[in-house]
C-alpha cells in the first residue's frame, strides 16, 4: 500500500509545497547561474526512470559549455564554475527536480537516475535498481554518494528496493538534510564529479 498509493501521494504533496516555499531561492540561484554560464541556468538530460523508461530530468546547470581546440567539451573540472561548485556542494542543483516529482517521473527517495548508456552495462542484480521509481536522494546518497564505488552504490540501491518502507524513506530524508549541511561525499577520489561507470568485471 505504501509503495503504490501513499508514497506517490506524499511525493506530490511535499514537492508541491516545497516548490511554493522555495520559489524565491530558485529564482535567485537561476539568475546567478545564468550569468555564470552565459546562458541557460538549467540542465536537461534524458535519464532512465521506472523500469528504465526514459524521461527528461531538470537540474541547475553547474558547468559551462567551454570546448577544447578539437571542439570537444573540456573536462568537468575545467567547466565547473565557482558558483556551480557551491550549488553542487550544497545540493541546490537538485531542487528543480521537484518538477519531475510533480510529473510523476521521480520520487523524493529512490535510486538516483543515471545515464541511459549505463542500462546495458548492469548485471541482472544491478538492473533491479529500476524496479522502483528513481529519486532525488537515496540510500546510496546518504551512505557515501560519490565517495563510494559504483558497485557499492548499486548494492545499496538494490538493498533499498528490497527494504523500501515509509520509515526507511523518512530516515533517508533526514539523513539527506544532515549530508547537505556537512557536504560529505560530493566528489569521487581524484575527480570533481563521479567517474563514469564502465560495467562490473
Amino acid at each position: 500500500m505504501y509503495k503504490k498509493i501513499l508514497k506517490p501521494l506524499l511525493d506530490f504533496t511535499i514537492a508541491f509545497l516545497g516548490l511554493l516555499f522555495i520559489i524565491p531561492l530558485l529564482l535567485f540561484v537561476a539568475l546567478f547561474l545564468a550569468i555564470a554560464n552565459a546562458g541557460s541556468p538549467f540542465f536537461f538530460q534524458t535519464r532512465p526512470g521506472f523500469h528504465g523508461k526514459p524521461f527528461r530530468i531538470i537540474k541547475f546547470k553547474t558547468m559551462n559549455d567551454k570546448l577544447d581546440e578539437q571542439g570537444e567539451l573540456l573536462a568537468d573540472s575545467k567547466r565547473l564554475t565557482k558558483i556551480g561548485a557551491f550549488v553542487r556542494k550544497t545540493s541546490l542543483d537538485e531542487l528543480p527536480q521537484l518538477l519531475n516529482v510533480l510529473k510523476g517521473e521521480l520520487s523524493l527517495v529512490g535510486p538516483r537516475p543515471l545515464l541511459m548508456e549505463y542500462l546495458p552495462l548492469y548485471n541482472t542484480t544491478q538492473a533491479r535498481r529500476h524496479d522502483v521509481k528513481p529519486g532525488i536522494t537515496g540510500w546510496a546518497q546518504v551512505n557515501g554518494r560519490n565517495a563510494i564505488s559504483w558497485e557499492e552504490k548499486f548494492k545499496l540501491d538494490v538493498e533499498y528496493v528490497d527494504k523500501l518502507s515509509f520509515m526507511m524513506d523518512v530516515s533517508i530524508l533526514l539523513m539527506t538534510v544532515k549530508k547537505v549541511f556537512v557536504s560529505e561525499g560530493i566528489t569521487a577520489a581524484g575527480n570533481k564529479t563521479m567517474y563514469k561507470f564502465k560495467g562490473t568485471k
